[in-house]
C-alpha cells in the first residue's frame, strides 16, 4: 500500500465565492485559510500548495465579537525612530476592509514561499461584485 503524495502537476483547483456579510472575522479567516492550504481535501500534502481559489465579497460587512472593534489595534512601523503607528479595527474596517480581512487570513497561513504562494489565490472585495465571473466560482457556505 502506497501513501499518496500530491505534486504541482496533479493538483486540481476549484474557485469558491464566500459572502462575508454578517460573518465573524476570525471564524471566516480560519475556514478560508484551511481552504487556501487545501486541508479540506483528501489529497492534502503539507509541502505542496493543494488549495483552492477563494473570492470573498462584502468584506465591509464583517463583524467582530465583544469589544474588539474598539479594543483591538493594528500596529505598523514606518521604519523611523518613533514611527510606530496604531489603528483601531473600527477605523481599519471602515477605511480598508479588504486589508483587515487579508491580514487576518494571511496571518493563519504558513510563513515563507509556500504561504506567499497560497496567499495569491485569495481575492477580497468590499462590495457584492467581483471580477472572476469567467472562472464560474461555486458559492461556499461557511459556518457562522
Amino acid at each position: 500500500m502506497n501513501t499518496f503524495m500530491a505534486n504541482a502537476q496533479n493538483v486540481e483547483r476549484k474557485w469558491y465565492v464566500v459572502d462575508a456579510d454578517g460573518m465573524v472575522l476570525g471564524r471566516l479567516a480560519s475556514q478560508v485559510a484551511n481552504i487556501l492550504r487545501g486541508k479540506n481535501k483528501p489529497t492534502y500534502t503539507p509541502h505542496v500548495d493543494t488549495g483552492d481559489h477563494v473570492i470573498i465579497i462584502n468584506a465591509s460587512k464583517i463583524v467582530m465579537t465583544g469589544k474588539k472593534l474598539d479594543q483591538k489595534i493594528y500596529y505598523h512601523h514606518s521604519g523611523y525612530t518613533g514611527g510606530l503607528k496604531e489603528t483601531k479595527y473600527r477605523k481599519l474596517i471602515a477605511e480598508k476592509p479588504e486589508f483587515a480581512v487579508r491580514h487576518a487570513i494571511v496571518g493563519m497561513l504558513p510563513k515563507g514561499p509556500l504561504g506567499r504562494q497560497m496567499a495569491t489565490k485569495l481575492r477580497i472585495y468590499a462590495g457584492p461584485e467581483h471580477e472572476q465571473a469567467a472562472q464560474k466560482p461555486e458559492k461556499l457556505e461557511l459556518i457562522k
